[in-house]
């Protein structure tokens, strides 16, 4: 397992608070299930406000700018809001990729992103490039990562399919990484297993 080696660098709103409900007691299956219904019942006027935030963010920090090839996500489920990130990626000249599913369904390949690609849903619903042209691993300056849940120390709690921590644990070890979040997806601290891998940041608000 790849972790950390100190906390993670947590970027927020000074009178946001970390949320302390989640912080004991609960599995990753209960914490899955919560943090799924409260992304489905936000409402979009608040996730389109904290999106925009959160991507000010990710352009202000240094492997933003100093990267030249970044992988994203695609938004799905109520998460933060990638569209405006690649956006200004793009207009930076940056080089976009995003994950494809690869057809065993457990592991994730970083594809080009053009302006006009076509898109089509994948395996897990998640849209994703038709044509796929494929980056190496070791080409990405920085990896753009969601999930339901990171606590202060980076962990992340995704979707119980595993196809992020095997894509993470892949990648060199000096590659950068940022999980997106909105402020109630931020916990104390998150059950783990050896098979988990931390973000080295995380933007939230």
């Amino acid at each position: 397992m790849k972790s950390a080696s100190s906390l993670a660098r947590l970027i927020h709103s000074p009178s946001l608070s970390i949320n302390p409900e989640l912080a004991e007691g609960l599995t990753k299956a209960k914490i899955r299930s919560k943090m799924i219904r409260q992304l489905k019942i936000q409402k979009e006027e608040n996730r389109d406000r904290k999106s925009r935030i959160i991507t000010e963010k990710l352009l202000r920090t240094k492997v933003f700018k100093q990267a030249k090839r970044v992988m994203f996500y695609v938004a799905f489920g109520g998460e933060v809001n990638t569209k405006e990130m690649i956006e200004k990626a793009r207009e930076k000249a940056k080089t976009v990729t995003v994950p494809v599913c690869r057809k065993n369904r457990i592991s994730l390949r970083p594809a080009l992103l053009d302006v006009h690609a076509a898109l089509a849903r994948g395996p897990y619903g998640v849209s994703e490039p038709v044509y796929k042209n494929y980056l190496h691993l070791k080409d990405l300056d920085l990896v753009v990562v969601p999930g339901l849940a990171f606590d202060k120390s980076g962990n992340r709690l995704g979707r119980g399919k595993g196809c992020y921590d095997r894509f993470l644990n892949k990648l060199p070890k000096d590659t950068p990484t940022i999980g997106l979040a909105f402020g109630f997806q931020i916990l104390p601290c998150l059950p783990t297993t050896k098979r988990d891998v931390s973000v080295k940041q995380v933007l939230f608000a």
